[in-house]
């Protein structure tokens, strides 16, 4: 029983080891602008895969994660520019600051249009994912859990179920 443990974590250990090269591989194409949130996530794995330390199958389940974990935190950037949008008062700022701000806020919403959409889809996180830090809200209970690294979700430590929101 205790070897099927050590097995257990052996593999929660490797796919949060996945998880953080899928989405350190992905966060570099995505920098490099020439790729989507999706077309760099295929790459990334696909990468991970042909090196022979993770199956495809391995790296598109983590993938997922990574996915969702990613649109959850362009939807934060984006509800920031929002915040700073609606605490800026257009007509008190200079011309030169108005365009640059315009400027900046355009392109903040150019790089989450169309991942804010997805995001809607996918806030739900369940136990036994794999995600990175940050608090889970139950959603039976209301109860908030903190992780403070990448790891897979237990369950929630007041009623034990198994459904969370995520915050940052």
């Amino acid at each position: 029983m205790e070897d099927h443990g050590r097995m257990d974590d052996n593999h929660g250990e490797r796919d949060v080891g996945l998880y953080e090269k899928l989405a350190s591989r992905t966060r570099e194409l995505l920098d490099s602008g020439r790729r989507t949130l999706d077309e760099s996530l295929k790459k990334a794995g696909d990468e991970l895969s042909a090196a022979g330390d993770y199956t495809r199958e391995q790296a598109e389940k983590i993938a997922e994660y990574v996915r969702r974990d990613m649109l959850q935190v362009e939807k934060g950037a984006r509800r920031a520019g929002e915040a700073i949008k609606k605490a800026v008062a257009p007509q008190r700022v200079s011309a030169g600051v108005k365009s640059l701000l315009a400027r900046v806020l355009r392109s903040i919403a150019d790089s989450v249009a169309g991942l804010a959409e997805m995001a809607e889809k996918q806030v739900e996180y369940k136990t036994g994912e794999v995600t990175s830090p940050g608090t889970l809200t139950c959603l039976a209970c209301g109860a908030g859990m903190n992780l403070k690294a990448t790891g897979r979700i237990p369950p929630c430590p007041k009623c034990y179920k198994t459904r969370f929101r995520k915050s940052y």
